[in-house]
């Protein structure tokens, strides 16, 4: 006799909570139901184990998933533990389709309104998000239990009956809605298939109902009683001609006739049911790891180096960290922290179990003991998780300075590499900072790898507390060569993330100051001039005026110095606060914005009183082509520090042709 009733209490049912709250994405019913499928296995497995389940010689355990793109079915199989008909009606029937509101009374004080669902084995109901009809086909593992068949439309009603189920274990057939027929396509079966459920711990097969039969052909001694043989083929002996010592030819066999079998193809898993974070890093190779980050991240460079974490206690958590190649401008990196549960997948890049600036690398993390909503893809958000994300950083800080204390020659040959992410976990992760402090590297002018105690120490006669450093040695190569003849150090920070590093790097070491080698002139540069000198005060006053009128720009800072380098007659500088803020307004995207905002362009032109150009102009100020000289020191010594604009470029270029020019006539005259 059937059984009949209705699904719902009121007049809503589950179903509108379902699609509200469960899921976001619809592909997950695939992930849901496999995994449902996979833990009723284990829980067969553990009552084989202990004598209460005797499983029969010729079953192997397995999840089957079979699609038909005709009838627009999906049906998903396991030979796991079954339903008994009791057990569906407590599942099934009565926890999914109480009622919303009988639901949140119920689990009230389980599950706060955002992630209503808790552990309440729900991921059954997932498949009424891309199916307008479901049916369950099961058959209990228990002595004398009878199949059941139970089916539900649209989720309003359901109809449960003796079934026809011969082997233990559950068949759920999807009759999907017209918006999911995708999902009954093999090639996007397989796709999700391979997102959610590739180190499930139970093989998965997938197969297309609708598919022409598959063969291939194996050597005789290959067969197994799982193979179909479709038919026996003899390959013939091989024969060649072998020519006698008398000269005549006779034909040998060279290799005996064989019997080969044609069997329908064998299916393969989908999955690794023991990927490679399930075994201990003694057991690993180094192409064990680099073959397992090929296959699940798609990136075919070679990782620099990994982590493998293990541990029992005080939780359990596996996993693999990778630091990849990556482009050194740290703003455009993107990592993959996979996040998996007992081999289930989660997601990508949990936050709140992966610290922030460990989103730049790629890896995978298994924790069983996560707590997890049911979609299981929002993690909720207790103490528990903060320790499993401060455990993750100690190891990989451990690692690090472990390396750089030990391998000092490796580190050293990873450090380009790795330094923008040490240098973003030093900024964002207070424990990280205290532990890698002193293992952050800074590269100098000649190509050492120095410590932050190493560069107070290289220039701590001349300028105490005080660390020089260039951005970019094409664009500062004139003020590389002048520190370079004064034998002042200086270290490399060419990238983005620098800025904001040194800065927090000040702020954690009082007095110590990062200076860029342009942001003023060192006094090591430098003649000494009296202050009584009136003639250099006067000469000072007629040139800053003088460049005034001829760039047309009362506002510009003008410095007039005695250099001891004669070779230089102009240069640029720039404040260190307000190059500073201009880097974080780029940063920020909010370049258009005008620097005088923040106190003008913080830029000053530095001429050198020793050059004789500068003396040139100071003893023609009437000459003709005196303007055109001061626009050209001026430019050039821009130029010396950075690209000049398009405007000021295309001027540049004009007036060197002049000056050109004027050379040339003078030349031939």
């Amino acid at each position: 006799m059937a059984k009949k009733g209705s699904l719902s209490i009121t007049s809503e049912n589950i179903f509108p909570v379902i699609k509200k709250w469960l899921y976001s994405d619809h592909d997950i019913f695939y992930r849901e139901l496999v995994s449902n499928g996979c833990d009723a296995i284990t829980k067969l497995k553990k009552l084989e184990l202990i004598g209460e389940y005797e499983r029969p010689e010729d079953m192997d355990y397995k999840i089957q998933v079979s699609v038909n793109p005709n009838e627009k079915t999906i049906k998903v199989t396991d030979n796991g533990l079954g339903m008994t008909e009791g057990e569906i009606d407590k599942y099934i029937n009565q926890i999914a389709f109480s009622g919303v509101q009988d639901f949140l009374e119920k689990y009230k004080d389980k599950a706060n309104e955002d992630q209503i669902i808790g552990h309440f084995g729900l991921g059954f109901y997932s498949a009424f998000m891309v199916a307008d009809k479901v049916t369950i086909d099961t058959l209990s593992y228990q002595k004398d239990a009878k199949p059941v068949h139970w089916e539900s439309e649209g989720g309003i009603n359901f109809e449960m009956a003796e079934g026809d189920k011969e082997q233990v274990g559950t068949t759920i057939t999807l009759y999907l809605n017209e918006d999911s027929h995708e999902f009954c396509n093999e090639y996007r079966a397989r796709e999700v298939l391979d997102k959610y459920c590739a180190f499930m711990p139970v093989p998965i097969f997938l197969d297309n109902e609708t598919a022409e039969p598959q063969y291939e052909t194996i050597e005789k001694d290959e067969l197994t009683d799982k193979d179909t043989i479709v038919e026996t083929v003899v390959e013939p002996a091989k024969t060649e001609e072998k020519e006698n010592e008398d000269g005549t030819k006779e034909t040998v066999e060279v290799e005996p006739s064989r019997e080969k079998y044609k069997i329908l193809k064998r299916p393969v898993a989908l999955n690794d049911v023991s990927p490679l974070w399930n075994k201990h890093p003694n057991e690993c190779t180094a192409e064990d790891y680099k073959a397992f980050y090929r296959k699940v991240f798609m990136d075919y460079k070679e990782p620099l180096f990994w982590i493998h974490l293990n541990m029992d206690y005080p939780f359990n958590l596996k996993g693999i960290l990778y630091f990849p190649k990556i482009n050194m401008e740290y703003d455009s990196l993107e990592g993959t922290i996979k996040l998996y549960n007992n081999q289930v997948f989660i997601a990508d890049n949990i936050k709140e179990v992966i610290p922030e600036f460990l989103m730049l690398l790629k890896g995978v993390i298994d924790c069983p003991d996560l707590p997890l909503n049911v979609s299981r893809s929002a993690l909720q958000n207790d103490g528990f998780v903060k320790k499993i994300s401060d455990y993750i950083t100690k190891k990989v800080a451990d690692k690090l300075s472990g390396m750089c204390k030990t391998d000092r020659e490796n580190y050293e040959k990873y450090w380009d590499d790795i330094a923008p992410f040490i240098k973003f976990g030093y900024i964002k992760d207070e424990k990280f900072a205290e532990k890698m402090g002193d293992y952050i590297l800074f590269k100098n002018l000649d190509g050492k790898y120095l410590t932050f105690t190493d560069c107070l120490e290289e220039n701590k006669e001349k300028h105490e507390n005080t660390i020089f450093y260039v951005t970019n040695e094409k664009e500062q190569s004139q003020y590389i060569n002048l520190f370079r003849q004064e034998g002042i150090d200086a270290v490399l920070l060419p990238h983005n993330i620098d800025s904001p590093f040194i800065s927090h790097m000040e702020q954690k070491h009082e007095g110590v100051k990062f200076l860029r080698i342009d942001t003023d002139l060192n006094a090591a540069f430098k003649e000494e001039v009296k202050e009584d000198d009136e003639e250099f005060k006067k000469s000072s006053e007629e040139l800053t005026e003088l460049f005034k009128k001829a760039l047309s720009n009362d506002k510009l800072d003008i410095k007039v110095e005695k250099m001891k380098n004669e070779g230089v007659a102009s240069m640029i500088t720039v404040s260190e606060e307000t190059r500073r803020m201009q880097d974080m307004m780029k940063m920020y995207n909010m370049g258009g914005m005008d620097p005088s905002m923040f106190g003008g362009t913080g830029e000053t032109l530095v001429l050198n009183a020793n050059h004789p150009l500068v003396k040139y102009v100071l003893n023609h100020k009437e000459n003709q082509n005196t303007d055109k000289i001061c626009e050209q020191l001026y430019d050039l010594a821009s130029l010396s520090h950075g690209p000049l604009s398009p405007e000021r470029m295309t001027k540049f270029v004009s007036r060197s042709n002049e000056i050109m020019l004027i050379m040339a006539g003078e030349k031939a005259e």
